[in-house]
């Protein structure tokens, strides 16, 4: 079976890194960013996800993914702007509409933590073959079967785009037309369905066919062939990831008491 992910091949020093540090610190950074809603925080997680998007040269492929949630943003800059509960502070006047700074700021302290979140997985995502993932938290200690699961969910997206885009050649072989009006494309959409729906099902029975051959319900004490060596890198950045998740943790627990 052909192998699908989003990972972009490199050879930078993100890519060496090994597929927990990188889990870590996406995970790290979303937490530390909801832990302290401060413009201050999310702007510097931001900042460095993107620094490490240049160093591993997938700018490109993570503006395509910010670009997916651009419509949410602004939808969240407009709702708080106009409608947040602590608006007090009136910025700007557009006839009857009032603009308050309170909405504005909580309003870009959403969009970094949502920003942070897609560029520090996206990072993972675009650096990481599926694969390394589960070998390595296998190697950690996770259960084979929540590994399976979790590859298969990295890898669920760029495989239905891929059948979906071989369905859509075949279908336009036999005389169907995409294009055209609404109820042109959604004639073609329900006539594309079927066949995706089908595919999935069948590529789903095979899958399982394939991983039991290889022993996937084995008992015992598993080897691996691929065995993902972390180095003295993660391990120290592993460590500040753990120092500062416990500091922030502790910190917004000493302010919870305090207030």
């Amino acid at each position: 079976m052909k192998v699908l992910s989003l990972y972009v091949e490199g050879d930078s020093l993100v890519h060496k890194l090994a597929p927990v540090t990188k889990l870590v610190y996406a995970v790290t950074s979303v937490i530390i960013t909801l832990l302290f809603p401060s413009l201050l925080v999310g702007s510097l997680f931001v900042v460095l996800s993107f620094i490490l998007s240049l160093n591993a040269r997938i700018m490109k492929h993570m503006l395509t993914l910010l670009a997916v949630v651009l419509v949410l943003s602004i939808s969240i800059l407009i709702i708080q702007v106009l409608f947040n509960p602590s608006n007090q502070t009136v910025i700007f006047e557009i006839g009857n509409i009032k603009f308050y700074k309170e909405g504005l700021v909580h309003a870009f302290v959403l969009i970094l933590r949502l920003y942070n979140m897609i560029i520090s997985f996206g990072i993972l995502i675009l650096t990481t073959k599926p694969s390394d993932l589960v070998n390595n938290l296998v190697q950690r200690g996770l259960s084979p079967k929540f590994g399976y699961i979790l590859s298969s969910v990295l890898q669920v997206i760029p495989q239905m785009l891929s059948t979906t885009s071989t369905i859509i050649d075949a279908q336009r072989s036999r005389g169907l037309e995409t294009e055209g009006n609404f109820f042109r494309k959604m004639r073609a959409f329900v006539a594309l369905l079927g066949p995706l729906v089908l595919s999935s099902l069948v590529e789903a029975r095979e899958r399982a066919m394939a991983i039991e051959v290889r022993g996937f319900g084995i008992q015992g004490k598993r080897t691996m062939l691929n065995e993902i060596r972390e180095t003295n890198l993660d391990k120290f950045i592993l460590n500040i990831l753990r120092i500062l998740l416990v500091f922030a943790i502790v910190w917004r627990i000493v302010l919870w008491v305090i207030h």
